[in-house]
């Protein structure tokens, strides 16, 4: 599967701005300040879904974010511990979230992309938890996600 989306931020972490990593789709909104440990980069909110789940090496796959202006600020501590996530896939941009990286930029520190996709392609990403994706260039490329459209109660074959 292959997605066009809008280029919020592009990353400074590698030669030709792509990133990588095991899609992490959350179901709910997470707020990055109180909901995310800026030292390990684990989801830290216990009323969270995902309690305890790590973001780093992942392309975090979400809606929006639970805005906090604070946020930035956890980005920021994130990418300087790199345990930050190797891109985030967002239906509706944060611009504080973003600040954190623009910052981080300044700073000289590696960034990473933030992609704006569709309401649908978040609605179609929700089945590809897991599932090797890569982006570039505006382009999410979701790897042999035949299992992203198989139901979640069915095992494999």
């Amino acid at each position: 599967m292959e997605l066009k989306g809008t280029v919020i931020h592009a990353g400074s972490g590698t030669r030709d701005r792509s990133a990588g990593g095991r899609l992490l789709v959350l179901e709910k909104p997470i707020s990055f300040w109180g909901g995310v440990d800026p030292l390990t980069g684990q989801i830290h909110d216990p009323r969270h879904p995902r309690h305890g789940t790590r973001l780093d090496e992942r392309v975090l796959v979400m809606e929006r974010t639970i805005g906090s202006s604070s946020s930035s600020a956890v980005m920021l501590e994130l990418l300087r511990n790199r345990v930050a996530p190797a891109a985030i896939v967002v239906g509706r941009p944060d611009a504080i979230l973003v600040l954190g990286l623009l910052v981080a930029e300044e700073l000289g520190y590696d960034t990473i992309p933030v992609l704006r996709v569709g309401q649908r392609d978040i609605a179609r990403l929700a089945g590809a938890d897991g599932v090797a994706a890569t982006i570039r260039e505006g382009m999410l490329r979701v790897e042999g996600d035949e299992g992203a459209t198989r139901p979640a109660n069915q095992g494999s074959a």
